[in-house]
């Protein structure tokens, strides 16, 4: 559920709701609104038993679905067809200094669905799309996100380390 508050007289604030309720154990059913469906979230073995995607698993989908989204919007701004569009995420975790459970580092490999060279404008989008991923942009600071986009035939157009712009 959403609503739009103001904190300032010149920019509102979106607010997203997210609700969850134990189902049992470390399964959780994570709600999203009247108009979406719920799902269920649950950590893999030893602590839950895998019924659904874990808190890390979602953090990975969050930011492909975000990128990949960003990507579309700006090619069809351009009315380009790069469909379809593919992201494959991984999250490394592992241990900070105090030995907790952290993602360390993310990498997302967007794949465009068409040779790049069918595509108009495609180095001014390459250059700006993720600056309005909302999600990456703000999880950057945070967790370095390596972006790689790749078209159809498996040319490399991107590689870089995202870094968050305000």
């Amino acid at each position: 559920m959403s609503d739009t508050t103001s904190t300032s007289s010149v920019l509102p604030t979106l607010v997203t709701t997210v609700t969850l309720r134990q189902l049992q154990d470390y399964r959780f059913e994570i709600g999203f609104g009247d108009e979406v469906p719920a799902i269920i979230g649950d950590e893999p073995p030893p602590l839950g038993s895998s019924t659904g995607p874990s808190p890390v698993q979602l953090l990975a989908a969050a930011v492909g679905n975000c990128l990949s989204d960003s990507l579309l919007f700006a090619l069809r701004k351009f009315k380009q067809s790069p469909e379809p569009l593919s992201c494959e995420l991984q999250a490394h975790v592992g241990r900070n200094a105090q030995g907790r459970n952290r993602v360390m580092r993310m990498q997302a490999t967007l794949t465009l669905g068409v040779p790049a060279a069918s595509l108009e404008h495609l180095d001014r989008v390459l250059a700006t799309f993720e600056q309005f991923c909302t999600v990456t942009q703000s999880v950057a600071p945070a967790i370095p996100v390596q972006l790689i986009v790749r078209d159809s035939t498996g040319a490399e157009l991107l590689n870089h380390l995202s870094l968050a712009s305000t």
